[in-house]
């Protein structure tokens, strides 16, 4: 009977972690990133993104968020501005959730965060869902310093920047 509880177990756990990534290494500044540039041609996918606020963030910010994430053959979805300044997203203890299109990429392998403003924010994690790729969790639970890409990169390659196929276009987002 033990051995039964402990396989449902086991079996319960890898069906669960198996259907979404966790990132857990600490995000970090991103020196020489750059957002790349828009191309026309490349397959749409649609992508949800969720943020959430650290209850120890501060109320609210005002602050210019901006968000970059892609996968190792160089397909990257990039937003310049996710919030309305007056809708008053981010607020500490929250969610916000964002309908993001942009070009169709494989499993999601770095995901970066831009904060510009005097507010100041501290997101807890960002999840990442669509179709064509395994959801994945990026925690920061930290203070996001101002006017730095700040986040994670855990790919284990590097995209071949011949390949027509793979190049990136800049996304479009919608709250929601």
């Amino acid at each position: 009977m033990l051995r039964l509880a402990i396989s449902l177990f086991l079996f319960a756990l890898f069906s669960v972690t198996s259907a979404r990534s966790f990132v857990t290494t600490r995000p970090g500044p991103i020196d020489s990133f750059l957002p790349k540039h828009k191309l026309e041609g490349a397959s749409v996918c649609s992508y949800t993104v969720i943020i959430k606020t650290s209850c120890s963030s501060v109320s609210y910010t005002r602050d210019k968020i901006s968000i970059a994430f892609g996968d190792v053959y160089g397909n990257e979805v990039y937003v310049k501005r996710l919030d309305n300044p007056k809708s008053r997203a981010f607020e500490k203890c929250s969610s916000d959730t964002y309908k993001i299109t942009g070009p169709c990429m494989r499993d999601v392998c770095y995901l970066h965060l831009l904060r510009q403003g005097s507010d100041g924010w501290k997101p807890e994690n960002v999840k990442v869902y669509g179709s064509s790729i395994t959801s994945v969790t990026f925690y920061y639970n930290l203070f996001l310093p101002n006017g730095v890409w700040y986040g994670f990169n855990v790919c284990n390659g590097i995209a071949n920047a011949n390949d027509k196929s793979s190049q990136p276009i800049i996304a479009s987002v919608a709250a929601m």
